[in-house]
């Protein structure tokens, strides 16, 4: 492909060909109407008088060639790269590692030309696993529940502003806990200065008590494997007076968890860096408003582009 700035492509070529096969230019006359060497003129020129009619018509003698030379007398055998290749694949060395080799006993540069060439000088990457996407059919069914951690500051920086000269001090840190429906992706988020056990256990039953004024029951509550989740006996107590069915991700696996994540990336988008705050504490006043327009007016592309509330009101005919 022509790079942005070429001074000739393949139709400026022939232009500046036609110059001089047909309107009589000579090569000086036709270089410098085209704004390139008179060397430069004389090449295509001399590539287009030597083309046959089939070159012509397609422009093929007018297009850049590879610099690869015809022939490469020292370029390592097929039999040695192919030893060489079957050595890497076997022991998974260097370039450096396989030239001490004393069968092979050529330069690692050369070595990497080789397994360049061969298609091993780097390791395959391993297959990435399949997509599982699934929604239960009815609210409830399942929860996600996650921590998103938010640096608190006095002043805007430069993530909002764009000006780095212009930096917050550092005065902590805030979690924006969080609850999303599986199926109607209602939505439920409180801020807190810490994410103990007591807080997580007092957030999740507001959190469960505000579902079920919407007229969601919890079955299931999915969270990853942190601490406040996973050893708290507080928490373990509240879901089993509620009869709900605590399920835990697979170690270093958001994906599963993937609908709270997704949420939080666009809490952080269009809540958090989408205005420039005075402070966090006008940040966090915002937070209510935001959510409110997330679940009633905020349509959701996995809900047919339509809000959560939709979706809660037409499989359980909920209209609060």
């Amino acid at each position: 492909m022509q790079h942005a700035n070429a001074p000739l492509t393949a139709h400026d070529r022939l232009r500046m060909v036609l110059l001089v096969e047909e309107e009589g230019f000579t090569l000086q006359a036709a270089a410098a109407a085209c704004n390139v060497a008179k060397s430069t003129c004389w090449e295509w020129v001399r590539r287009w008088r030597a083309a046959s009619e089939g070159e012509r018509a397609t422009l093929g003698a007018l297009k850049d060639r590879s610099s690869q030379p015809h022939r490469s007398p020292c370029q390592v055998g097929d039999q040695e790269a192919a030893r060489i290749c079957e050595r890497r694949e076997h022991t998974g060395w260097s370039p450096r590692r396989l030239a001490e080799e004393p069968d092979i006993a050529r330069a690692h540069s050369t070595i990497h030309q080789v397994l360049r060439r061969g298609g091993c000088s780097r390791r395959p990457r391993p297959q990435a696993p399949a997509v599982v996407r699934y929604e239960w059919p009815c609210p409830g069914n399942l929860l996600h529940m996650d921590v998103k951690k938010l640096g608190k500051f006095s002043e805007p920086g430069h993530a909002v502003t764009g000006d780095r000269t212009r930096r917050s001090r550092r005065v902590g840190w805030e979690y924006v806990h969080s609850i999303i429906d599986d199926c109607s992706r209602l939505a439920y988020s409180e801020i807190h200065a810490d994410e103990t056990a007591a807080t997580v256990t007092a957030f999740t039953r507001r959190a469960l008590d505000w579902f079920l004024d919407q007229g969601i029951v919890c079955e299931r509550l999915m969270t990853d494997n942190a601490f406040a989740y996973t050893q708290s006996k507080t928490f373990k107590q509240l879901l089993w007076r509620r009869a709900i069915i605590h399920i835990r991700t697979r170690p270093y696996t958001p994906r599963t968890n993937g609908k709270v994540e997704r949420f939080h990336q666009t809490l952080t988008r269009e809540w958090a860096y989408a205005l420039e705050y005075a402070t966090s504490d006008a940040r966090a006043q915002a937070l209510p408003h935001w959510i409110n327009h997330y679940n009633e007016r905020r349509t959701h592309s996995a809900l047919g582009n339509r809000p959560p509330r939709a979706r809660v009101r037409d499989v359980t005919g909920h209209n609060s």
